[in-house]
């Protein structure tokens, strides 16, 4: 039987309490994220590529895979499958995150952030917008967004919390 201070504990009012920097941080992720998006996608459409440097370039380019345009296929049913999943592991992070202390809960707040951002836009635009070209004379890495560099950092950021700093 759950006492009266256990159901407080897990009561919604609480958990937001608990969570409202993390809040903050998805916030700013879906946010930066979805600002970066907009002005890319205000550009003219006859411009190709903008060359920044010998390094970096913005090129659009619509990924219906998962990060940096893996798993892109022409098939409804598999980007919808892969759409759920994404759902699914959001909201199973956002177990994990409620669970977790300090830097690990900004870790998968920050991972929240970007699979937000990437799956707002799978469900207004049934693609993600890809735009950050980095290169190195012919070798092209994956075109990615800034939701992929939150994703990727938070997941950085959780791998030296296990690795360095847990005993």
């Amino acid at each position: 039987m759950i006492t009266k201070v256990e159901k407080e504990k897990l009561s919604l009012k609480n958990i937001l309490k608990k969570n409202l920097f993390t809040l903050g941080i998805i916030s700013f992720c879906f946010l930066v994220d979805r600002f970066t998006k907009i002005k890319i996608l205000k550009l003219n459409p006859d411009i190709n590529k903008i060359f920044l440097n010998d390094f970096i370039n913005i090129d659009l380019v619509w990924n219906t895979g998962i990060g940096f345009g893996l798993l892109s296929l022409d098939s409804n049913f598999f980007y919808h499958f892969i759409s759920l999943l994404i759902f699914v592991i959001i909201l199973f992070i956002l177990f994990l995150m409620i669970k977790s202390n300090s830097l690990e809960k900004y870790s998968y707040a920050i991972i929240i952030g970007g699979a937000v951002g990437n799956f707002y836009d799978r469900l207004v635009y049934f693609a993600v917008p890809d735009f950050i070209d980095l290169h190195y004379k012919d070798f092209h890495w994956f075109t990615f967004n800034f939701a992929d560099i939150f994703i990727t950092l938070g997941v950085i950021l959780i791998l030296i919390n296990e690795i360095l700093l847990k005993k």
